[in-house]
C-alpha cells in the first residue's frame, strides 16, 4: 500500500448518461440473485451473476488551481472524480448471517426460533421482503448467536466504531432504503425483545 492508500476503482461520475430499460431484475423476497455492473463511467446496464457487495462511494475533490492571489474560478462543467469503497465488515456479516440462515439459525432461543420460522414462512399471506428478514436475522445474530458462534468480532467491533463516530454511545444501525419496510421491522425487533 502506498503512502497514498490503496487503489481504489474510481470513476467519473455524470460523465455518460445510461438509461437501463428495466432496472428490476431482482424479486423482493428473496436474496438478489444479480445486480448492474459498474465500469470508469458509473452504472452499466450488464447484469452480473450474484449480490453486490456493499460499497461506498467516496467522491474526490479536484485539484486545486493557483490563480495568483485572487478569488478562484468554479468551473461547473468540471466533473469530479469517485472511489469505490468497500464496507468490509457489512460484507463478512453479510456473509456469516447468510451461513447462519441456511445452517437454520442455530443458537437462538426457542422463542427466537418460533417468531424466526413464523416470519420467514413462504405461506404467510403477507410475507416480508427479504431486506426485512435480513435485517432482523442481523440484529438477532449479533445480540444472540456471534459470540456463540465464533464470532465475537462482530459484536467487540461494534464498540470501537461507535468511538470513531459518537464517543460515549453505544447504537446499533440498520441502513434499509426508502419503502423497504422499516416500520415493520421495528415492529418485528419490539416482539422479538418482548417476547424473549
Amino acid at each position: 500500500m502506498s503512502r497514498a492508500g490503496p487503489a481504489w476503482p474510481r470513476y467519473r461520475h455524470g460523465c455518460m448518461s445510461r438509461r437501463i430499460e428495466n432496472p428490476i431484475i431482482n424479486g423482493p423476497f428473496d436474496m438478489p440473485g444479480w445486480h448492474f455492473r459498474f465500469d470508469d463511467d458509473g452504472i452499466t446496464d450488464e447484469v452480473v451473476d450474484g449480490r453486490r457487495r456493499s460499497e461506498h462511494f467516496v467522491p474526490i475533490p479536484p485539484p486545486r488551481r493557483q490563480r495568483g492571489a485572487g478569488q478562484q474560478e468554479l468551473s461547473l462543467s468540471e466533473q469530479s472524480a469517485t472511489e469505490i469503497r468497500p464496507n468490509d465488515f457489512t460484507n463478512h456479516l453479510r456473509d456469516r448471517v447468510d451461513v447462519w440462515r441456511r445452517r437454520g439459525w442455530p443458537g437462538v432461543t426457542a422463542t427466537t426460533r418460533r417468531l424466526l420460522e413464523y416470519w420467514t414462512d413462504p405461506e404467510r399471506e403477507r410475507r416480508l421482503f427479504f431486506c426485512q428478514i435480513e435485517a432482523l436475522e442481523t440484529a438477532i445474530f449479533l445480540a444472540e448467536c456471534a459470540e456463540r458462534q465464533g464470532e465475537a468480532h462482530f459484536v467487540s467491533d461494534l464498540p470501537r466504531f461507535n468511538d470513531d463516530a459518537n464517543p460515549g454511545l453505544l447504537r446499533v444501525a440498520h441502513k434499509m432504503a426508502t419503502g423497504t419496510g422499516k416500520t415493520v421491522v421495528m415492529a418485528m425487533l419490539i416482539a422479538w425483545h418482548t417476547l424473549n
